[in-house]
């Protein structure tokens, strides 16, 4: 539904932090559905273990909340500026299920769970292969900074 030029309009990251390859579904103000490709060329197996190549469970998180912040300026229709980011504001009830390697694809999902005083709370999870990996509560809020 979404490609990389559009993610790269609406997220501030770059390489290697742009976490969200594509987003497959969006209900604007409801829920998104994106992809992250896990590559061996990923710049954190060299040290995730080199012997057990493993994506930290906080880059997970990362994607998730890159996803969710997609969401909301997707759900806001507006185009964030150079002066706008989305910053984390909680994670609650984080739960690793599985390890995600070279070669996955993980599949993010964020639902607004709600939304008040410019703060928002999403339910996040992500899958491989239909396996939940990861699953958390996350709070985001969008600040302007100079």
């Amino acid at each position: 539904m979404l490609d990389i030029q559009h993610i790269l309009r609406k997220l501030p990251h770059r390489y290697p932090f742009l976490l969200v390859d594509r987003v497959l579904e969006l209900e604007k103000g409801v829920r998104i559905k994106a992809l992250k490709n896990v590559t061996m060329n990923e710049p954190f197996f060299q040290g995730h273990f080199p012997a057990r190549p493993v994506m930290p469970g906080v880059l997970m998180l990362e994607a998730l909340a890159q996803a969710a912040a997609l969401l909301s300026f997707e759900s806001l229709g507006s185009e964030p500026g150079e002066d706008t980011v989305v910053y984390f504001a909680g994670i609650d009830n984080a739960r690793f299920k599985r390890p995600v390697g070279p070669g996955d694809q993980l599949i993010l999902e964020a639902t607004i769970d709600r939304q008040k005083a410019g703060i928002y709370r999403y339910k996040t999870r992500a899958t491989v292969d239909g396996l939940l990996a990861v699953e958390a509560d996350l709070m985001c809020t969008m600040r302007k900074v100079s």
